[in-house]
């Protein structure tokens, strides 16, 4: 995506994540170590194509991380951040298992929680905003 700010203009990256649920639990990913913020927790996802919608960029994403199929749920929620000064933006999504079995193909450890216990893990900076948001959609609820 591009905005024009001043006759400049600011390129984002865009990325998705989903929020699997199953159980009452969450899936979460821990980043390979080696790679970039590898050891942290992630929700799995993963950045846009040219041309693809981000329900289908989740879509193929998580099929490639974890060897699944889902179906796009609601939005959750959006969260813009900048790493090494590229300005990204995270589109967040609820999703549903439909087919296969969860591997960690592009991850060290894929681990099932409870919104209760997000706040346990070392999440990257993007995924932090939603971890907030799934805590406070968890009281709201309560």
């Amino acid at each position: 995506m591009t905005i024009g700010v001043d006759k400049m203009k600011i390129n984002f990256l865009t990325v998705t994540a989903a929020v699997i649920e199953k159980d009452g639990k969450i899936l979460i990913a821990k980043r390979r170590k080696g790679d970039r913020h590898g050891g942290r927790w992630e929700f799995p996802g993963g950045k846009l194509n040219t041309g693809e919608s981000p329900e289908d960029c989740l879509r193929r994403e998580i099929k490639e991380e974890l060897g699944v199929d889902i179906e796009i749920g609601e939005f959750v929620c959006k969260s813009a951040f900048r790493y090494m000064l590229v300005p990204l933006e995270l589109l967040v999504y609820r999703a549903r298992h439909i087919s296969g079995t969860f591997r960690p193909l592009d991850h060290d450890e894929l681990k099932w929680v409870y919104p209760s216990e997000l706040k346990a893990y070392d999440f990257v900076k993007a995924d932090e905003k939603v971890v907030d948001k799934l805590m406070k959609d968890r009281s709201d609820a309560v």
